[in-house]
């Protein structure tokens, strides 16, 4: 069949050419755990070779019936030592880095499991959104946090004058912490009071990572946690999901 007189022949696209488009990209919206939406479902196919719009991405998502998972939102409470020495808060909401290890923040949070709470302490570039520490236990202590930091130290080369930030937590304010970040040479920088916008990176992480590792499971045991836990972090959140912000 001829072209219209008068009318250029419209060079077929990549997506036109791939009769299997529907399906890639719901395979990928699958291999992502079902928690992308559009954006990056678009940006994983063209890693893969396979250029199209992204408004035609979130179409053929809408007529599947594939939709992003949205985490539950929860409040987190921080306990502090009233007689503790505090820092003040030089990162200033200022969670933007030029390059990695110059800014890190950390922080814990809780996952249950019917044999108790499990405990998970992270340490996080801001450069880069990637872990670089991270330990587990079924105390929130000062011990938990400060394996995690050595953890951070042994896999990183610390950028000279790294700030460090945290809340103003027990486990943060302990001796020992403080003891290990004065060796390192490390600032230290703490949120205000009750003011989750002074740590919003580390808010941001953990409400990702309830969202889609821990909300939707029910742990038996502390090392079904653990291996989840494992598998999110190491596998799924540094290797096989891009967020925005992660390189």
């Amino acid at each position: 069949m001829g072209t219209t007189p008068g009318r250029s022949a419209r060079p077929a696209s990549t997506a036109e050419k791939m009769p299997n488009l529907r399906s890639r990209v719901k395979t990928a919206f699958q291999a992502n755990r079902r928690v992308d939406g559009s954006p990056r479902i678009h940006a994983e196919l063209h890693a893969q070779g396979i250029h199209c719009a992204q408004k035609r991405v979130a179409r053929l998502m809408r007529e599947q019936g594939l939709f992003a998972q949205r985490p539950r939102h929860r409040t987190v409470t921080t306990k502090s030592e009233p007689d503790a020495k505090v820092s003040p808060n030089l990162l200033q909401r200022d969670e933007s880095a030029d390059q990695p290890n110059t800014k890190w923040v950390a922080d814990t949070t809780s996952i249950w499991t019917a044999e108790g709470w499990l405990y998970l302490a992270v340490v996080l570039d801001l450069f880069s959104r990637m872990v670089v520490g991270w330990s587990m236990a079924a105390i929130q202590d000062a011990t938990l946090v400060t394996q995690t930091l050595h953890m951070a130290v042994a896999r990183r080369r610390k950028h000279p004058g790294l700030l460090h930030h945290t809340d103003r937590g027990s486990t943060y304010t302990s001796e020992s912490y403080q003891a290990l970040l004065q060796q390192e040479g490390m600032g230290v920088s703490m949120s205000r009071t009750a003011d989750c916008d002074d740590h919003a990176a580390m808010e941001s992480f953990f409400h990702r990572f309830k969202g889609e590792c821990i909300d939707c499971q029910s742990f038996q045991t502390r090392a079904q946690a653990r291996s989840s836990t494992f598998d999110d972090i190491e596998t799924f959140y540094h290797r096989t999901r891009r967020p925005s912000t992660l390189r």
